[in-house]
């Protein structure tokens, strides 16, 4: 096995991976995301302990204990990009050796849980409401940069989503990814549950129209009529498939949890979006401690 080089695995003198500034000593086996660095502590004060703080560009991170559950939370950003970056360090805390720059022959395999905000597109799923995602789907490019093994049906879902949405004659490729079922199933029917779609931009990307013309205006339309077998498109936002795809590649389980502040088909927003983000924050924080 060949070392892993300094300019592909970046450590700082103080031992530090690059990006999220961690130690891998301070990455608990249970990691939250969250997007807002300034979200961090909103799920951190609930911890009964901190024991490490670490902070680097958009990447913050705390590490302590609700109980005898070790957990970190760190925000990654927005955006596909950003998750390509934490969700390589975070795997590289827990399953490279810094020291010699190999892999380490024992697998750990990590919980990562999503608390993020996202828009619903369903008429039934309201402001406030709260979504676990069963998969991914990508509208943007990052998993066809990674090997990945596709189970058919999701190659079966990507194929007729992209059929259904007319994307299959455009130069979008979208891809899906399952999420982890076990971690979906200890979230009850508090929590609406589908598929969420994934999109690389926050305005085009996402059918808004500002000043520029939409290349694909019908675009929101053709994701809230999808349907395949039991699944649903519930919301859209920046980031879950791309944990679940690399979640995937690296071996861990991942699970998506947003609040909705937005629903596109009433055109509606959410009245307090803080304490709807707080309401999520416990709530899941209440499960996630006894997984």
């Amino acid at each position: 096995m060949d070392k892993i080089g300094e300019s592909e695995l970046i450590i700082t003198p103080k031992g530090r991976i690059y990006h999220i500034d961690l130690l891998p000593e301070e990455l608990a086996q249970t990691v939250i995301t969250v997007g807002d660095p300034g979200r961090v502590a909103e799920v951190s004060k609930h911890f009964d302990s901190i024991e490490s703080k670490a902070s680097h560009r958009e990447f913050v991170s705390h590490t302590g204990f609700i109980g005898k559950k070790r957990l970190t939370v760190l925000s990654s950003g927005i955006g596909p990009d950003n998750i390509d970056i934490s969700l390589n360090e975070i795997d590289a805390c827990a399953n490279i050796d810094f020291e010699t720059r190999l892999i380490k022959e024992k697998h750990t395999q990590l919980d990562i849980i999503r608390l993020g905000t996202s828009g619903s597109l369903q008429q039934d799923i309201p402001v406030d409401s709260l979504v676990a995602s069963s998969h991914g789907i990508g509208l943007d490019n990052l998993m066809h940069y990674y090997q990945i093994n596709y189970k058919p049906d999701e190659l079966e879902m990507a194929t007729k989503f992209s059929q259904h949405s007319g994307l299959d004659q455009s130069p979008l490729s979208p891809y899906a990814v399952e999420g982890s079922i076990s971690l979906l199933d200890c979230f009850g029917s508090d929590y609406h549950r589908g598929i969420t779609v994934t999109c690389p931009g926050f305005y085009a990307p996402q059918g808004r129209v500002v000043k520029a013309a939409l290349q694909f205006p019908n675009l929101v339309d053709s994701l809230s009529s999808f349907k395949y077998n039991e699944h649903r498109i519930t919301n859209f936002e920046m980031e879950t498939s791309a944990i679940f795809g690399l979640g995937k590649v690296f071996g861990h389980r991942c699970l998506s949890i947003n609040t909705i502040i937005a629903n596109r088909q009433d055109k509606s927003f959410s009245k307090d979006a803080k304490a709807a983000i707080e309401n999520m924050i416990k709530k899941s924080l209440e499960i996630i401690e006894k997984i």
